[in-house]
């Protein structure tokens, strides 16, 4: 079900701070996540809201209860939702937030060292897809965003996890991000107002906001040699990963000084099953629906991974991906 929803000051369901204006995007109703999640099972969301463009979604957020949680999903690659589905609003962003373009401005944006390359801005909103930021950074001649190839996910997702493979995290590049609250409100931050880790990025200010945006700055190189280093990485993920079957990527984080694959492996891991997910027996970091997959069955093997990595090597994994929602 889809619906256009206009918000008169006599019945507003956005809240009075949108009265008599017009959300422009679409309203889903009892919105099956499983067709937006890569794992391609779970549950249903409440309601989903596709925003017409960033001043639709800002007008969205204005508007919701304050105590309405909110989820902001792109490609869904590193989400499980629970089969009895989540309450409140799923924002799905990829396809929305998409301009992608070399930035002219310099306003606000910090210069570079005066001993390093002043190198070029790439301005990259939250919904596009990382692999399209790494094509576009090569085909401008730009270096060291070849990475990007490698995360099945958007621009928002690799902000708001340091997202990274082959060597690289996406806050390596990062210069400027453009963030929204929820009262609506938009605010342009730099990387020293973030705790930045290992898959792992907070605000230091304790309060929620979502990424819309990021400036990017990397060095001027061979575009020729970047296009070959992505396709060699694509080739490298093709031949290491189960890409032909739903998946969420890496389910853990990589322990210091170890990998999660190694750990899961050496645990004799490999191939196990719950229902119809299984640990991939072509990367052991990787859970896959072998058709029909329940998320109680995904997070059941999440679990089992979990507590056996951990009786037999005392390293407790830490998930890489986000489960929400309320179980069956």
């Amino acid at each position: 079900m889809q619906a256009r929803l206009h918000c008169p000051a006599e019945q507003d369901p956005c809240g009075a701070a949108s009265a008599g204006k017009v959300l422009r995007g679409r309203f889903l109703y009892n919105e099956p996540m499983s067709r937006h999640v890569s794992w391609r099972a779970g549950g249903a969301a409440q309601r989903a809201y596709v925003p017409a463009d960033m001043a639709d979604l800002c007008l969205l957020l204005k508007g919701l209860a304050p105590e309405e949680t909110v989820h902001m999903v792109g490609l869904g690659s590193n989400l499980l939702v629970r089969d009895g589905g989540v309450r409140g609003v799923v924002v799905l962003l990829h396809n929305v937030l998409r301009a992608l373009a070399l930035e002219a401005r310099t306003h606000g944006i910090p210069p570079a060292p005066a001993e390093a390359d002043p190198g070029t801005v790439v301005y990259a909103e939250a919904g596009v897809a990382a692999p399209k930021l790494a094509r576009f950074c090569a085909n401008h001649d730009l270096a060291g965003g070849e990475f990007w190839a490698g995360i099945p996910g958007t621009v928002g997702g690799a902000l708001a996890m340091n997202a990274g493979c082959y060597g690289a995290e996406t806050w390596q590049r990062v210069v400027q991000v453009l963030t929204v609250n929820r009262a609506g409100r938009l605010t342009e931050r730099l990387p020293q107002d973030y705790v930045v880790d290992y898959r792992h990025v907070r605000l230091r200010a304790e309060q929620e906001e979502w990424f819309l945006a990021g400036w990017f700055r990397l060095p001027r190189g061979d575009g020729a040699a970047a296009r070959d280093t992505i396709r060699e990485l694509l080739r490298r993920r093709i031949a290491s990963q189960p890409l032909h079957q739903p998946n969420a990527g890496s389910v853990f984080r990589n322990p210091p000084g170890d990998h999660a694959a190694r750990l899961i492996e050496s645990c004799g891991l490999k191939g196990v099953r719950a229902g119809q997910a299984q640990v991939s027996e072509k990367h052991a970091n990787f859970i896959v629906n072998l058709g029909g997959a329940t998320a109680a069955d995904i997070e059941q093997l999440m679990e089992k991974v979990e507590d056996s990595v951990e009786a037999r090597t005392n390293v407790r994994l830490v998930r890489e991906v986000r489960v929400i929602g309320e179980r069956a």
